[in-house]
């Protein structure tokens, strides 16, 4: 190997101690103590993650990405693994946005909550706008989640296999798969993921299941069937879209603890807590407090692995558009600043 030459050297040589004197080399005690903890840091330190999702129309704000790339350790594509974006035609199939957000995670050394594969919203008209039998369907099914599944194989952390399957009555969802294909279509989407991908986490996914009754009640049953019978499922994903005038759901706890005792993993997975506008510093106090709440909750069972908020700032939020009047439901404003919640879920994970 080409000596360095001496004058270049001594240059090399200078620079080195200025670093080191000012703590900046790598693994200092300086460095350490001058980046504050983020939020994935805390949530390490428990054991757990803390992610965000994120859409693809928003990758090109720098100063968003580069929070969303610095501050979380697992991200959920919100839209690009969804049904309309990855088979928009019948076999044919798109992965441009789920692959953008993979290698962006992927750069920022984070994993990500692949989502979704089996849901009654956002599906390509070619799949709704005709009647099937119960033998092409499921067909249909079998082909785009082996395919899904196979093309992020290895690359994802988990799936939301099955999106929203109950009605709020803890019955099921009317909806095409249901209809179409019986109750049995969730075992079998499942069954067919975990061929896909052995490695990953397999996720039911809903809203309004974070406290015990009739809704979570249902997954409870269906959660101890599917065990029973061998059916691979790791966990339930608990959305947890919260709104202030609905209260606190105070059995999120013993609701997740109760899935734990199960053998399956919790998570909460598309947080966030929306208030009637216009926004006071008393609706930011309580958001804060419902925010330290569900952190502390996750905690304080073992197998709540993470949490993941909705998009983590206003700026991106989904709630204006769909819930006129409401909004400001994140813990950072629409100008990327933390606001009272972003600091209560520090304390609750343990950081200043």
């Amino acid at each position: 190997s080409r000596t360095m030459p001496r004058n270049r050297l001594r240059l090399v040589g200078a620079l080195a101690a200025i670093l080191v004197a000012a703590g900046l080399t790598a693994g200092t005690p300086a460095q350490a103590h001058d980046r504050p903890a983020t939020l994935a840091d805390l949530a390490q330190r428990h054991g757990r993650y803390f992610g965000s999702a994120t859409d693809n129309p928003e990758l090109t704000d720098t100063a968003y990405t580069s929070l969303l790339g610095g501050e979380f350790d697992m991200i959920t594509p919100g839209n690009g693994m969804k049904w309309y974006a990855t088979e928009p035609q019948q076999g044919v199939f798109d992965w441009t946005n789920g692959d953008q957000i993979v290698n962006l995670a992927r750069k920022n050394h984070q994993r990500v909550r692949a989502h979704t594969l089996v849901w009654h919203s956002q599906l390509p008209d070619w799949l709704t706008g005709r009647e099937w039998t119960a033998d092409e369907l499921r067909a249909v099914l079998k082909n785009h989640i082996l395919t899904e599944v196979r093309h992020y194989r290895g690359k994802v952390y988990s799936w939301d296999v099955v999106n929203e399957a109950f009605n709020e009555d803890g019955t099921y969802r009317d909806t095409i798969w249901y209809k179409t294909l019986g109750p049995g279509y969730i075992a079998d989407a499942l069954r067919w993921a975990h061929q896909a991908d052995p490695h990953a986490k397999l996720y039911l996914n809903d809203y309004n299941i974070e406290a015990v009754g009739p809704k979570s009640d249902a997954y409870y049953q269906l959660a101890q069937d599917l065990k029973a019978r061998h059916v691979p499922l790791d966990g339930i994903g608990l959305q947890a879209h919260l709104a202030l005038q609905y209260g606190y759901p105070t059995t999120l706890e013993d609701n997740l603890r109760r899935f734990s005792k199960l053998g399956l993993d919790t998570a909460l997975t598309e947080v966030d807590v929306r208030m009637i506008l216009p926004v006071t510093d008393e609706k930011l106090a309580q958001q804060a407090d419902w925010y330290r709440d569900l952190t502390s909750a996750c905690l304080a069972v073992r197998r709540c692995v993470g949490i993941t908020v909705w998009d983590y700032t206003d700026k991106y939020s989904w709630i204006p558009a769909f819930f006129p009047g409401e909004g400001a439901a994140l813990p950072w404003d629409e100008q990327l600043q933390p606001k009272p919640a972003y600091f209560a879920i520090r304390e609750a994970l343990g950081g200043k």
